[in-house]
């Protein structure tokens, strides 16, 4: 996804308004780091949440066909041996005839530090680029420097945050994810059939490769009883062959009920 991310960027310069100022980003989405202390198992809890002005939105990791991927850099920062997120559940957009995934309003996204020396404070230093549109996109970076306090007490947004993450394949009854994998022009085929019950509504699947330079068409989604079937192409940006890690595959079916996080699947 990387060239296409590239691309995207590119794209969005060219139809956005010049940005003269970083007061001017201000008006639009601000960052800032939320920090919730040490957790019982050394981890420490922190999050970045993003304030968007009314009527923008920002995207998840895996942002579809019109949305720009955000990418953080934790340059600067101290006592960071480790970092792991936790996206709450996005919503699906429909922008200009394309689907895209993301957040607006407010996106808070959960991060366990874990720190190199246990007890001392830490410092969360870094940027994060990311894509926000309205009627226009606009590539954004944005900073954020913060020290983060060990004895810090439990942050409620965070907590919040990381409740709303999708279930986990168990949590959602999947009793089986298996794929079908087959040659195309291009690249290769998946065909995912996933045992489990509905999510609610229109089931929207994202399929992740795990490669990034693996690119992944928009999921096709049909149901034939309990069982889902994803059908997703891939190609390799250089467009060379390239070999398939059934078990980096990773599915998010996003329901009206609920979201489900399916990771890896087997031979079908």
């Amino acid at each position: 996804m990387r060239a296409l991310k590239y691309l995207s960027l590119a794209l969005a310069a060219l139809i956005a308004p010049p940005v003269a100022a970083q007061g001017w980003i201000d008006d639009v989405v601000r960052v800032e780091v939320l920090d919730g202390g040490t957790g019982p198992d050394g981890l420490h809890r922190a999050a970045i949440r993003f304030v968007l002005a009314d009527g923008w939105k920002t995207y998840w990791r895996a942002p579809g066909d019109a949305g720009i991927p955000p990418e953080f850099s934790w340059r600067g920062s101290r006592n960071v041996a480790a970092t792991r997120m936790t996206w709450p559940t996005p919503k699906v957009f429909d922008q200009n005839g394309l689907r895209s995934v993301g957040y607006e309003h407010e996106l808070v996204l959960p991060i366990d530090i874990e720190p190199s020396s246990a007890g001392t404070p830490l410092r969360l230093k870094g940027k994060v680029e990311l894509g926000v549109c309205k009627d226009v996109c606009i590539p954004s970076t944005l900073k954020f420097d913060q020290v983060l306090d060990p004895n810090a007490p439990h942050h409620p947004a965070i907590l919040a945050a990381r409740s709303d993450r999708p279930f986990s394949a168990h949590e959602a009854g999947v009793t089986s994810a298996k794929c079908v994998i087959s040659p195309t022009g291009s690249g290769l085929r998946v065909e995912a059939h996933i045992q489990m019950p509905h999510a609610g509504g229109a089931e929207f699947t994202v399929t992740e490769s795990g490669d990034p330079d693996i690119w992944v068409s928009e999921t096709q989604v049909q149901r034939r009883g309990d069982t889902l079937i994803a059908t997703s192409d891939l190609m390799h940006l250089s467009a060379q062959s390239f070999a398939l890690d059934r078990s980096a595959l990773r599915f998010t079916v996003l329901g009206s009920n609920h979201a489900v996080d399916i990771q890896g699947c087997t031979a079908g």
